[in-house]
């Protein structure tokens, strides 16, 4: 019993940053997607990317080869040879891109009191969302790999290696083709408990309609880039730290005029559209309203 209460303790304390962006996730995704949505996603999230750990692991396959240093085990959780943070940091990875997605592409009504995305089943459940949703997470991972691989220079630690070192500082590119394909696995599974779990037009428990509500996984998604480009200037890798703002400025750049020009630019129908699938973002209000007109 008191190995367990210590190693429990310890997969918290030895990583208190990625369970507070785990629980800004669930804060974010509870109040969008609600409680049952949001524990689905989670549990079928987790089990993915687990699944797709292990494999690599042992196969090679989706990652490449890669191992896990076992320097910490007896002091955290692992499973199989994974530790438990690792495949839990793929869920919100995998939410904050997936929010990051449907800001660019839904219809926005913004003003100095709310952003809402006016997003609809369709645009949720869509094709462009789970492609854009899916690179968005592998470009974090081309920020997040690099600098985990040096943990042992800073409070993260030596965890992991791989048999043959990549050409991207250390990464093979089977990596990412990887990431991509777990990504899009995630983002799929998302959408799919989505569109089938609850009624339409019924209010899941958990959501509410919060000032800039739709800004919570686009700001953990930013977060996340900024906290990991951090620790690369602090170990002093100056190039990896360069090549992941430059990696970073198109997209976000391109992403920052898309949402800009297309505030407050959505036509009758798209406003119709988005108050027949989520009726009660209307009764609950937001800010200025989004049944209101659209001069803000």
């Amino acid at each position: 019993m008191v190995d367990f209460f210590s190693i429990a303790v310890g997969t918290v304390t030895m990583r208190p940053y990625v369970f507070a962006f785990f629980a800004v996730y669930l804060v974010a995704a509870v109040t969008h997607l609600g409680w049952r949505k949001t524990l689905y996603f989670t549990a079928v999230g987790y089990a993915i990317s687990f699944l797709s750990e292990v494999s690599s692991i042992n196969t090679g396959f989706p990652y490449g080869w890669y191992y896990y240093v076992e320097a910490t085990k007896g002091k955290e959780l692992w499973i199989f040879g994974v530790p438990f943070f690792d495949s839990l940091s793929y869920v919100f990875l995998a939410y904050c891109s997936y929010t990051a997605a449907l800001l660019v592409v839904s219809p926005i009504k913004a003003s100095r009191r709310d952003v809402v995305t006016l997003e609809t089943s369709s645009i949720r459940k869509s094709f462009s969302v789970l492609l854009l949703g899916s690179l968005f997470q592998v470009f974090l991972d081309i920020i997040i790999d690099p600098v985990a691989l040096q943990g042992h220079r800073w409070f993260l630690g030596r965890i992991y290696g791989y048999r043959e070192a990549g050409y991207h500082f250390g990464i093979p590119f089977s990596n990412y083709a990887g990431w991509f394909l777990v990504s899009a696995l995630m983002i799929f599974a998302l959408q799919r408990i989505d569109a089938r779990t609850g009624k339409r037009g019924e209010r899941p428990k958990g959501v509410i309609v919060a000032p800039f509500r739709s800004l919570y996984g686009p700001v953990l998604y930013l977060s996340v880039i900024v906290f990991n480009l951090t620790i690369t200037v602090i170990i002093g890798e100056r190039l990896m730290a360069m090549t992941g703002i430059f990696i970073f400025t198109l997209p976000i750049a391109i992403s920052a005029v898309l949402i800009a020009r297309r505030a407050n630019r959505y036509t009758e129908a798209e406003l119709a559209e988005h108050l027949a699938d989520y009726p009660y973002i209307a009764r609950c209000g937001t800010g200025g309203g989004v049944a209101g007109n659209r001069e803000v």
